[in-house]
């Protein structure tokens, strides 16, 4: 396990948006969400969507996407809390509750375990993951996120007997700040089934404890 960095803004770190903003930074440990393409009504994507762009269009405005602790916040409040309080309601076909499907991304979660990125704590719910992951040198977070997916969904498919797009394409990502934030997403891993009120497999869910 390399040491761990949390984002440093006097280092070099970038910044670049599709739906999301996604910040990147060498060696940051970062914490991962992403969705089964059918977890959420459609309606609720497009409303999410177009509050999302309402709201980073003022801010890009008002400080040229310097955003302040407050405005992650704001932001998080906003967007990220609102989008797993809708996952958690386990919309959608929720084929990540199978004992199968798991064992099959459980698997592409660690293939790279050591090599690529350290892999910190995960839990996989019924239609989303969270991940504390940090990539190794010369990795890149996108190119990790994608190989997941891409591996998993031709797996996953094959058992189904499936065809098309399986994950949101789409990840959310964000670069953990300090030991306090990191421990808080810990606990928030750890405790999102009991919040959600599912009881998952032991090989769905991994908390790290050490720092």
């Amino acid at each position: 396990m390399t040491k761990l960095q949390f984002f440093d803004p006097a280092y070099d770190f970038e910044i670049y948006h599709g739906d999301l903003p996604h910040w990147r930074q060498e060696g940051a440990i970062y914490f991962v969400t992403f969705r089964l393409a059918d977890s959420l009504p459609q309606a609720k994507i497009q409303q999410l969507k177009d509050d999302r762009a309402a709201w980073i269009k003022m801010y890009k405005h008002k400080s040229g996407y310097n955003f302040t602790k407050e405005d992650w916040t704001t932001y998080n409040y906003l967007f990220h809390d609102r989008i797993e309080k809708w996952l958690d309601a386990q919309d959608g076909s929720c084929i990540l509750k199978r004992q199968d499907i798991i064992e099959v991304f459980v698997n592409s979660l660690r293939f790279f375990e050591g090599q690529k990125y350290d892999l910190d704590s995960f839990v996989i719910m019924p239609n989303h993951v969270h991940v504390i992951v940090t990539p190794l040198n010369g990795f890149n977070l996108s190119e990790i996120t994608h190989s997941w997916k891409s591996y998993s969904a031709n797996k996953i498919n094959k058992i189904l007997g499936l065809t098309g797009q399986l994950w949101q394409h789409e990840s959310y990502d964000h670069i953990i700040r300090n030991e306090e934030s990191l421990i808080q997403i810990r606990k928030y891993i750890e405790n999102n089934p009991i919040k959600a009120g599912i009881v998952v497999p032991d090989i769905a869910i991994r908390v790290q404890k050490t720092i």
